[in-house]
């Protein structure tokens, strides 16, 4: 819905302003969603450049991830292709990811949010629900007394900030939070809700993406207010039965969703885009060693294991083919999921050049909870105990710690370039990896498995 500074007619009331605020009673949703985020770690760090348009993206042919506020108003927005980016901002400063910096950040930020209320539903690195509603007793405050206290301790402990939105439903908070951006908060009142709704457009509804609010035009529909008296028979027969109900109960402010602290992921994976199409089989399955890596690491982070390994390539022509393999057992281990990967790539892929490659794992499992697969003349230590090793050395001494060797070719094309949209985010660390002790194909044990 925009910032704050471009609000539709009537909604500024509903800001925050000078420590005043409406009515905030039964608001027990908050939406915090951090500012601009991984480019504002960057500012944090980089202070000299806050005026200048910086912009967090892969390589040219990566996408944008994060755009600070003065390159947003050349048009740069999350998710456009970094080569589009240039072109609206040819002076912008374009920056490569950090994202051991953001996660660190993330996780201290979520740290405040769960000291507050353990109802905290993350939806990404940079935005969650809280629930604040068994929290106000406690901390003998408001819904909006502690989105206050939340915009404060962020900002005081990680020099960030973040915008707030303080609703009844989880639907309005966040729509609240993005009218509050950049770093303010919006309250929408119980008993104002659908006077704060009902004059916003139509596109403001969760889920009218071009096509939906194309279709709502044809029929007549252009604000919310119009879809919320809209007869539910006619918006079936526009949208569907699914998407008509959903919309027509959001438009009449109804939204029974609670928040889900508990909320599990259902796969975890990354994928790249080359800066050149590549029809090196080689250096693609070097790649897939580092997305498996990325992968696991993250799987290892989260105490989370998966039976399937699905690989993803995408053609110049952008032709897209997905395949997979199920396991026997649960794993984590890097170089078991770079096995599956190269014997999909290997057996189900047609040659041809590759735009964009990714690896990821689906079926998971808690830790505790997956088996193990024991082999004979197995060594005591295997290749698991090798990778959480080197997880712990990254964190102590920086990504470039450990290695495989096969990862390490200057002219790997590979290398220099960003991350995709999509991506999930590495564990904390940096990009993980295997120890290099007898490259990838080989335990530290010394025999192959």
């Amino acid at each position: 819905m925009g910032r704050s500074g471009d609000l539709p007619r009537g909604v500024d009331r509903y800001l925050v302003k000078d420590g005043n605020w409406p009515d905030d009673t039964g608001c027990v949703v908050l939406h915090v969603d951090m500012d601009a985020f991984y480019a504002s770690v960057e500012l944090r760090d980089r202070p000299e450049l806050r005026d200048r348009p910086v912009i967090v993206a892969g390589g040219n042919r990566g996408v944008v991830l994060s755009a600070n506020y003065p390159a947003r108003r050349y048009g740069v927005r999350s998710a456009m292709p970094t080569a589009r980016a240039r072109l609206l901002c040819p002076g912008g400063l374009f920056i490569p990811p950090r994202f051991s910096s953001y996660r660190e950040v993330s996780q201290g930020v979520m740290a405040i949010f769960r000291d507050i209320t353990p109802l905290v539903e993350p939806l990404s690195l940079d935005e969650a629900f809280l629930d604040v509603g068994g929290a106000l007793r406690r901390l003998r405050r408001t819904p909006a007394q502690i989105g206050q206290q939340i915009r404060e301790q962020v900002f005081a402990a990680h020099r960030v900030t973040c915008s707030v939105g303080v609703a009844p439903t989880k639907f309005l908070a966040k729509l609240a939070s993005g009218m509050a951006k950049p770093d303010g908060m919006l309250v929408v009142p119980r008993s104002e809700a659908l006077d704060f709704l009902h004059p916003l457009p139509a596109t403001a509804l969760w889920g009218v993406g071009r096509r939906t609010a194309e279709q709502l035009a044809r029929i007549g529909l252009d604000t919310v207010a119009d879809v919320a008296a809209a007869p539910l028979p006619r918006l079936r027969r526009a949208l569907g039965v699914a998407v008509a109900d959903q919309l027509h109960a959001l438009a009449n402010g109804r939204d029974a969703r609670a928040v889900r602290p508990e909320v599990r992921e259902k796969s975890i994976g990354a994928e790249e885009t080359f800066e050149i199409d590549q029809h090196d089989r080689e250096l693609l399955r070097r790649e897939l060693l580092r997305l498996a890596e990325r992968t696991t690491a993250t799987l290892r982070s989260r105490r989370l294991r998966g039976r399937t390994v699905s690989i993803k390539v995408r053609y110049a022509d952008f032709r897209t083919i997905t395949r997979a393999h199920t396991l026997l057992v649960a794993t984590d281990v890097t170089t078991e999921v770079h096995r599956v990967a190269c014997q999909l790539l290997d057996e189900h892929v047609p040659a041809g050049a590759v735009r964009l490659i990714g690896v990821r794992v689906e079926q998971l499992v808690d830790h505790d909870d997956a088996g193990e697969q024991l082999l004979l003349d197995e060594p005591e230590h295997g290749w698991r105990d090798a990778e959480r090793a080197a997880d712990q050395a990254r964190t102590r001494f920086g990504s470039a710690a450990v290695r495989p060797a096969s990862l390490l070719a200057a002219h790997d094309p590979a290398a220099r370039r960003g991350p995709s949209a999509g991506d999930d985010l590495p564990a904390a660390g940096g990009p993980p990896a295997t120890t290099g002790t007898g490259g990838p194909g080989r335990p530290p044990g010394g025999r192959r498995r």
